[in-house]
């Protein structure tokens, strides 16, 4: 495309205006508001990840606001919708920190997404904290870039083990979707723990996000005989995966990560997830105080139970909120230190402690698909 010279120097008034936005001693602080921006997937095909998150950094901004603020101020959320598609994370944040002047970012969900707005934080010297993208690279874009989730490695090697253990699993195959950092990660760290634990990789089998038909993967990995399947996808594709398994008769036992988490999985797969497994971050049914008083607050304004995601997005809220008041300010590198330094943050998600890397080190947990529903059978400690 040609660039005409009114185009460049308009282009260039525009760099130097956000050069100067991010040399502000108070980004995002202007007149009685802290201007937050957070960009999620509420429509397309993760929308039911974006949307629990939001609702759950949304109530935290408002149980926030309700006591006062922060720093004297209430938070306004600049929310941005990138339709669960490559590409829009890039362009909607870069309006936020830009055009909106946002002091500190929240999202994504998926780790392709936060890998896609990453640098644009990184560069512009704009924290940023994933509620739950766990791909390690993530955070290794730079340090103004954290997440308040549990990692890959730690994932994958939790379900090896809960495989082996509980599960009492020695051949397992993996059906992973190649488009998705997310996949691949866990899928790796998962085969990992598998070789390390002594166990057997039966067949690895690959699918594309998007794809509907399942059934020539599945019958390679029948054919091969394991003795459970390990599926590090999305819930788009994880109940239609169940239930073309179970038309070919397939009966071990399939189990996943906490791409699984989402009421439209069992919407999708019905009862073909009966007895299935997954890990995730956070069960309503944690009787700590904490999680309780969390769930009754948001089951009272969205007349819905939480998940992983909605509790995620609420303790990334928080804990921005936190570092923000030790920092006492929302300059963007005392913001950074702030959050670099958190230790045993009372997330409802478990106590968060950054390490060197960013990434929160916490437990996991493991819920187990019992009459449509998402229920507790163990916490896992990092």
């Amino acid at each position: 495309m040609k660039i005409w010279p009114g185009q460049f120097l308009a282009a260039a008034a525009g760099a130097v205006l956000l050069a100067g936005c991010n040399q502000s001693a108070s980004p995002g602080a202007g007149g009685d508001t802290i201007k937050i921006g957070e960009f999620a997937s509420l429509t397309g095909s993760e929308a039911t990840f974006g949307q629990s998150s939001h609702r759950g950094t949304q109530l935290a901004i408002d149980e926030l606001n309700a006591g006062g603020g922060v720093l004297g101020k209430k938070i306004q959320l600049l929310t941005e919708d990138n339709q669960s598609q490559a590409g829009q994370s890039a362009t909607v944040v870069r309006k936020l920190i830009s055009s909106d002047g946002v002091a500190a970012i929240l999202g994504e969900v998926a780790s392709s997404r936060s890998l896609e707005a990453a640098p644009i934080c990184q560069q512009n010297k704009v924290p940023m904290i994933s509620p739950s993208s766990t791909n390690p690279k993530v955070t290794e874009t730079g340090d103004y870039i954290f997440r308040v989730c549990f990692i890959d490695p730690f994932q994958g090697t939790v379900m090896a083990n809960f495989a082996r253990q509980t599960l009492k699993l020695q051949n397992v195959a993996v059906l992973k979707d190649v488009k998705s950092d997310y996949s691949l990660g866990l899928a790796k760290f998962f085969k990992e723990g598998v070789a390390a634990g002594g166990g057997r990789l039966a067949a690895e089998q690959n699918y594309s996000g998007g794809d509907k038909d399942f059934n020539a993967q599945l019958t390679a990995i029948k054919a091969a005989n394991p003795d459970g399947i390990f599926v590090p996808g999305y819930y788009t594709e994880v109940g239609l995966i169940a239930l073309q398994a179970k038309q070919l008769g397939i009966t071990v036992p399939i189990f996943g990560g906490d791409g699984w988490e989402s009421s439209s999985l069992v919407t999708i797969g019905g009862a073909a997830l009966e007895g299935d497994y997954f890990s995730t971050h956070f069960s309503p049914e944690d009787t700590a105080p904490a999680v309780q008083n969390f769930v009754k607050s948001y089951q009272a304004k969205f007349n819905e139970t939480p998940d992983a995601m909605a509790a995620l997005g609420y303790d990334s809220a928080m804990m921005l909120a936190d570092a923000m008041k030790k920092a006492g300010a929302t300059d963007g590198a005392k913001v950074r230190d702030a959050l670099a330094a958190e230790k045993n943050f009372p997330g409802v998600t478990g106590t968060i402690t950054m390490d060197a890397h960013r990434d929160a080190s916490k437990p996991a947990v493991i819920l187990e698909i019992k009459n449509g529903a998402f229920k507790y059978v163990e916490t896992v400690a990092p």
